[in-house]
């Protein structure tokens, strides 16, 4: 072998015995989880530590990072009276961890890059929340900048609606911040409140509710929704064609009637409960307002403590379906909830594929969606035994229902609660807090890494075997 030869493998090797950095090891998963937690980290050190938050005294640490993890989680489940507790720096400091949360700070990341005048690379794409395999006929570069003007958008509306339906109760400067922070908090679905009774106080307003379910709606239906629906009001205009895709059907379909079936269920069973004493209009909108907000927002109008085991059951259900992908929201997603309930009646129907709108969804995506929700339930479960054994540990008198109820509002990032949660114990405050984390990455990061494809080594199967079911 020639010298230049052999300098040349020599070169040639060392570059491939060099260690790879560790930034480059990290996975997509990796670094949306780590960017929640760090984001959760300062939270919680920021609220212990800078001072001006709290009108009194500070609260504890686990305070801290649970109303820290609440918040950019958007779960809006808090140990404390925000109303009364907190300063205008403290509320604002909160507001700030909602919208982080809310859109997600690799939202924010590529936006910056962007701003910059830098492409966006392959790994930045791949941890896009936008990132999906149903969106391959928009611009990446375009949705993410869109899903800040959207959110900007939905929240300066919903801002101005309620500043103007809140004045006469208010005032003119009184009415100001609440408007601000409700319709960021609903847009994001995150349910903090600058009142103290949330918006129980609003039960008799049906523009508000109005409004406040429109801000839910819109945040929870997800962005690639958004950007396909004014994508489609382009092409109505220009009169050209547009398709807009299976997903964004299935998700704005399943909505609507989720919504019709939560408001007609509650209205059934809160009638003449919680609802009693109100105009029918007024149960009718308050009906349609427990049917929203469970997913995912944790606004509330009425008392659940004392609503019945039959509208706290159902409110559980709502809660476990949440949102749509790529939203604000948190739950299995209505996506996850179609394709489930599709593939229960096509196997009923014999038919070996699900269809459905005049096509026909891949096996593979039906079973994401079963093991996801197999996985989130067994995750629920868990929380409910945690919640259980620490309280009962504390000597804590709550029922079952109040603990399942909690635990499945924190995972699926709701907000809604019977009323235990500032008198849970430290250790069910930090089973909540993991519920609440697991809940807003969770599902996201499984789903990614579902979505991978297959490495050769799954390329092979073992012989069968038949297991009797039933």
């Amino acid at each position: 072998m020639s010298k230049p030869r052999r300098r040349l493998v020599r070169k040639l090797a060392g570059r491939s015995s060099r260690k790879v950095p560790v930034w480059q090891r990290i996975t997509p998963p990796q670094v949306f989880i780590g960017s929640f937690a760090v984001l959760i980290v300062l939270g919680g050190v920021g609220f212990r530590l800078i001072p001006g938050l709290f009108v009194d005294q500070i609260p504890s640490w686990t305070d801290c990072f649970f109303t820290s993890t609440s918040a950019v989680c958007v779960t809006g489940l808090t140990v404390f009276d925000v109303a009364t507790q907190m300063t205008f720096a403290g509320e604002a400091f909160l507001l700030l961890q909602i919208q982080l949360g809310g859109l997600g700070m690799l939202t924010f990341a590529s936006l910056i890059i962007m701003a910059l005048g830098r492409r966006l690379s392959l790994r930045h794409e791949e941890t896009s929340i936008v990132a999906s395999e149903t969106s391959s006929h928009i611009d990446r570069r375009r949705l993410t900048r869109d899903i800040v003007r959207f959110t900007f958008l939905f929240e300066a509306l919903g801002a101005i609606l309620l500043y103007a339906v809140w004045v006469p109760r208010l005032g003119w400067k009184g009415a100001a911040w609440p408007a601000v922070f409700h319709s960021v908090s609903a847009f994001c679905n995150a349910g903090f409140s600058t009142f103290t009774h949330n918006l129980v106080g609003f039960y008799d307003s049906a523009f508000t509710l109005f409004v406040v379910m429109l801000l839910i709606t819109a945040g929870g239906v997800g962005f690639l929704t958004h950007e396909e629906l004014y994508l489609k009001w382009r092409a109505f205009r220009e009169k050209r064609a547009f398709r807009v895709s299976l997903q964004s059907r299935i998700v704005l379909i399943t909505s609507l009637l989720l919504i019709v079936a939560g408001t007609v269920g509650h209205a059934v069973f809160e009638w003449n409960r919680t609802l009693s004493g109100l105009t029918a209009w007024q149960k009718i909108w308050n009906s349609a307002f427990m049917s929203v907000t469970p997913r995912t927002a944790g606004f509330n109008t009425i008392d659940y403590a004392a609503a019945g085991d039959s509208s706290n059951l159902l409110t559980m259900l709502l809660m476990t379906i949440g949102g749509s992908p790529g939203s604000t929201a948190g739950g299995i997603k209505t996506t996850s909830f179609a394709l489930i309930g599709l593939l229960a009646i096509s196997r009923l129907r014999a038919q070996e594929t699900t269809n459905v709108l005049s096509r026909s969804i891949p096996e593979e995506t039906t079973d994401r969606a079963v093991g996801l929700f197999a996985i989130a339930a067994g995750i629920m479960v868990a929380g409910v035994f945690g919640l259980t054994i620490t309280e009962d540990y504390a000597g804590r008198p709550y029922g079952l229902m109040e603990r399942m109820f909690e635990a499945v509002s924190a995972f699926n990032t709701v907000g809604l609660s019977t009323g235990i949660t500032s008198t849970l114990s430290d250790p069910g405050r930090w089973v909540t807090i993991l519920l609440m984390f697991f809940g807003r990455v969770g599902p996201l990061t499984l789903a990614a890494a579902l979505t991978r494809s297959r490495s050769k080594s799954d390329n092979f199967r073992y012989a069968y075997e038949e297991v009797i079911v039933g």
